[in-house]
Protein backbone atom coordinates (compact mmCIF):
# COMPACT_ATOMS: atom_id res chain seq x y z
CA UNK A 1 0.00 0.00 0.00
CA UNK A 2 1.43 3.05 -0.94
CA UNK A 3 1.60 6.20 1.79
CA UNK A 4 -0.43 9.35 1.86
CA UNK A 5 1.98 12.48 2.09
CA UNK A 6 1.06 15.59 3.13
CA UNK A 7 3.33 18.37 2.81
CA UNK A 8 3.28 21.85 4.61
CA UNK A 9 5.22 25.10 3.02
CA UNK A 10 6.34 27.33 5.44
CA UNK A 11 9.03 29.94 5.01
CA UNK A 12 11.67 30.94 7.99
CA UNK A 13 9.26 33.51 10.34
CA UNK A 14 11.44 36.74 10.23
CA UNK A 15 9.47 39.80 10.27
CA UNK A 16 9.46 41.59 6.58
CA UNK A 17 9.59 37.72 4.78
CA UNK A 18 6.14 36.42 5.66
CA UNK A 19 2.85 37.96 6.14
CA UNK A 20 3.68 41.10 4.36
CA UNK A 21 0.41 42.32 3.86
CA UNK A 22 -0.83 41.52 7.52
CA UNK A 23 2.78 42.98 8.62
CA UNK A 24 1.17 46.50 7.42
CA UNK A 25 -1.69 46.37 9.54
CA UNK A 26 -0.36 44.87 12.83
CA UNK A 27 3.39 45.52 12.51
CA UNK A 28 5.76 43.18 10.59
CA UNK A 29 7.40 41.65 13.84
CA UNK A 30 3.72 40.69 15.44
CA UNK A 31 3.03 39.09 12.07
CA UNK A 32 6.68 37.09 11.90
CA UNK A 33 4.97 36.12 15.93
CA UNK A 34 1.48 35.20 14.28
CA UNK A 35 3.13 33.18 11.61
CA UNK A 36 5.35 30.80 13.88
CA UNK A 37 3.21 30.34 16.45
CA UNK A 38 -0.22 29.88 13.53
CA UNK A 39 2.26 27.07 11.94
CA UNK A 40 3.19 25.21 15.19
CA UNK A 41 -0.20 25.12 15.47
CA UNK A 42 -0.75 23.49 12.78
CA UNK A 43 1.77 21.21 12.93
CA UNK A 44 0.20 19.58 16.51
CA UNK A 45 -3.16 19.57 14.96
CA UNK A 46 -2.90 17.75 11.36
CA UNK A 47 0.09 15.29 12.65
CA UNK A 48 -1.63 11.69 12.23
CA UNK A 49 -0.50 8.39 11.33
CA UNK A 50 -2.73 8.50 8.44
CA UNK A 51 0.04 10.18 5.84
CA UNK A 52 3.41 11.50 6.00
CA UNK A 53 4.05 14.84 7.07
CA UNK A 54 6.49 16.79 5.30
CA UNK A 55 8.02 20.37 5.30
CA UNK A 56 8.89 22.13 2.30
CA UNK A 57 10.57 24.99 3.90
CA UNK A 58 11.85 28.05 2.35
CA UNK A 59 14.78 29.47 2.57
CA UNK A 60 16.40 26.18 1.38
CA UNK A 61 19.47 26.12 3.39
CA UNK A 62 17.98 27.91 6.51
CA UNK A 63 15.07 26.35 6.69
CA UNK A 64 16.75 22.94 6.36
CA UNK A 65 19.18 23.83 9.41
CA UNK A 66 16.42 25.41 11.23
CA UNK A 67 15.24 25.15 14.55
CA UNK A 68 12.24 26.89 14.65
CA UNK A 69 10.41 23.35 13.09
CA UNK A 70 9.75 20.51 14.61
CA UNK A 71 12.94 18.63 14.68
CA UNK A 72 11.03 15.21 14.04
CA UNK A 73 9.18 16.12 10.90
CA UNK A 74 11.02 15.25 7.21
CA UNK A 75 11.85 18.60 5.62
CA UNK A 76 12.54 19.56 1.71
CA UNK A 77 13.77 22.19 0.76
CA UNK A 78 11.43 24.45 -2.08
CA UNK A 79 13.91 25.41 -4.38
CA UNK A 80 13.51 28.09 -6.43
CA UNK A 81 11.24 29.61 -8.99
CA UNK A 82 7.08 30.95 -8.37
CA UNK A 83 5.15 28.82 -6.35
CA UNK A 84 3.71 26.86 -9.40
CA UNK A 85 7.75 26.07 -10.11
CA UNK A 86 8.08 24.68 -6.24
CA UNK A 87 4.95 23.22 -5.67
CA UNK A 88 5.23 20.86 -9.18
CA UNK A 89 8.78 20.44 -8.04
CA UNK A 90 7.61 18.89 -5.11
CA UNK A 91 5.03 16.44 -6.84
CA UNK A 92 7.57 15.69 -8.65
CA UNK A 93 10.15 14.77 -5.32
CA UNK A 94 7.54 13.10 -3.85
CA UNK A 95 7.86 8.91 -3.39
CA UNK A 96 4.83 7.31 -4.89
CA UNK A 97 1.63 7.72 -3.98
CA UNK A 98 -1.55 10.40 -3.37
CA UNK A 99 -0.20 13.61 -2.24
CA UNK A 100 -1.46 16.98 -1.16
CA UNK A 101 0.41 20.71 -0.58
CA UNK A 102 -1.46 23.05 2.07
CA UNK A 103 -0.34 26.73 3.09
CA UNK A 104 0.81 27.13 6.52
CA UNK A 105 -1.15 30.51 7.15
CA UNK A 106 -5.17 28.76 7.05
CA UNK A 107 -5.86 28.38 10.85
CA UNK A 108 -8.81 26.36 9.84
CA UNK A 109 -7.35 23.57 8.18
CA UNK A 110 -7.83 19.97 10.77
CA UNK A 111 -7.27 16.58 10.08
CA UNK A 112 -11.01 15.75 9.03
CA UNK A 113 -10.62 18.38 6.22
CA UNK A 114 -7.19 16.59 5.23
CA UNK A 115 -8.47 13.05 5.72
CA UNK A 116 -11.55 14.51 3.28
CA UNK A 117 -8.96 15.56 0.47
CA UNK A 118 -6.90 12.20 0.27
CA UNK A 119 -10.89 10.28 0.29
CA UNK A 120 -11.62 11.96 -2.75
CA UNK A 121 -8.22 11.24 -4.40
CA UNK A 122 -9.68 7.29 -4.22
CA UNK A 123 -11.81 8.78 -7.07
CA UNK A 124 -10.12 11.55 -8.75
CA UNK A 125 -7.14 12.87 -10.26
CA UNK A 126 -6.69 15.55 -8.32
CA UNK A 127 -8.34 17.86 -5.69
CA UNK A 128 -8.45 21.61 -4.49
CA UNK A 129 -9.80 23.60 -1.38
CA UNK A 130 -10.95 26.78 -2.73
CA UNK A 131 -10.69 30.00 -0.79
CA UNK A 132 -13.23 32.97 -1.40
CA UNK A 133 -10.51 35.16 -2.63
CA UNK A 134 -10.33 32.84 -5.78
CA UNK A 135 -7.46 30.97 -4.57
CA UNK A 136 -6.79 27.42 -2.93
CA UNK A 137 -5.55 26.49 0.47
CA UNK A 138 -4.86 22.99 -0.55
CA UNK A 139 -4.02 20.79 -3.85
CA UNK A 140 -3.14 17.26 -4.28
CA UNK A 141 -2.30 14.71 -7.30
CA UNK A 142 -3.49 10.99 -7.05
CA UNK A 143 -0.17 10.93 -8.70
CA UNK A 144 -1.46 7.01 -10.06
CA UNK A 145 0.59 8.63 -13.67
CA UNK A 146 3.03 11.20 -14.06
CA UNK A 147 2.54 14.78 -12.93
CA UNK A 148 0.93 16.51 -15.83
CA UNK A 149 3.85 18.41 -17.95
CA UNK A 150 1.67 21.70 -18.06
CA UNK A 151 1.08 21.98 -14.23
CA UNK A 152 0.67 25.51 -12.71
CA UNK A 153 1.51 27.21 -16.44
CA UNK A 154 0.20 30.40 -17.20
CA UNK A 155 -1.35 30.51 -13.01
CA UNK A 156 -1.90 34.12 -12.40
CA UNK A 157 -0.87 33.89 -8.54
CA UNK A 158 -2.10 35.98 -5.68
CA UNK A 159 -5.12 37.25 -7.40
CA UNK A 160 -8.65 35.85 -8.37
CA UNK A 161 -7.76 33.81 -11.18
CA UNK A 162 -5.29 31.26 -9.60
CA UNK A 163 -7.62 28.67 -9.06
CA UNK A 164 -9.51 28.61 -12.16
CA UNK A 165 -6.04 29.07 -14.13
CA UNK A 166 -4.97 26.15 -12.05
CA UNK A 167 -7.82 23.80 -13.00
CA UNK A 168 -7.14 24.60 -16.85
CA UNK A 169 -3.44 23.47 -16.36
CA UNK A 170 -4.73 20.30 -15.18
CA UNK A 171 -5.72 19.32 -18.66
CA UNK A 172 -8.09 16.06 -18.79
CA UNK A 173 -7.62 15.26 -15.50
CA UNK A 174 -10.25 14.16 -13.10
CA UNK A 175 -10.77 17.03 -10.40
CA UNK A 176 -12.83 17.67 -7.36
CA UNK A 177 -13.53 20.45 -4.84
CA UNK A 178 -13.52 19.87 -0.94
CA UNK A 179 -14.14 22.38 1.84
CA UNK A 180 -13.76 26.13 1.39
CA UNK A 181 -11.14 27.98 3.72
CA UNK A 182 -9.77 31.48 4.07
CA UNK A 183 -5.95 32.10 4.80
CA UNK A 184 -5.08 35.35 6.72
CA UNK A 185 -3.97 37.88 4.40
CA UNK A 186 -4.70 41.34 6.83
CA UNK A 187 -6.01 42.78 10.12
CA UNK A 188 -9.52 41.77 8.54
CA UNK A 189 -9.32 38.32 8.45
CA UNK A 190 -7.08 38.14 11.61
CA UNK A 191 -10.37 39.95 13.47
CA UNK A 192 -12.80 37.61 11.69
CA UNK A 193 -11.01 34.16 12.63
CA UNK A 194 -10.69 35.48 16.47
CA UNK A 195 -14.50 36.18 16.68
CA UNK A 196 -15.45 32.77 15.18
CA UNK A 197 -12.69 31.20 17.33
CA UNK A 198 -13.88 29.86 21.16
CA UNK A 199 -11.65 31.65 24.01
CA UNK A 200 -10.27 28.24 24.96
CA UNK A 201 -8.45 28.11 21.77
CA UNK A 202 -7.29 31.76 20.98
CA UNK A 203 -3.92 32.77 20.13
CA UNK A 204 -2.65 34.65 22.45
CA UNK A 205 -2.50 38.46 21.66
CA UNK A 206 0.60 39.42 19.43
CA UNK A 207 3.52 41.15 20.77
CA UNK A 208 2.40 45.38 21.15
CA UNK A 209 5.39 47.52 19.51
CA UNK A 210 7.25 49.24 22.63
CA UNK A 211 6.10 52.67 23.72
Amino acid sequence: MTRQTLVVMVKEPHPGRVKTRLGRDIGMVAAAWWFRHQVARLLRRIDDPRWCLVLAVSPDAEGLASRVWPAHLPRMAQGRGDLGDRMARIFRSLPPGPACIIGADIPGIDRPRIARAFATLGHHDAVLGPAPDGGYWLIGLRRTAAVPAGLFEGVRWSGPHARTDTIASLGHARMALVDTLRDVDDARDLSRRAARTPAAESPPDPPRPPR
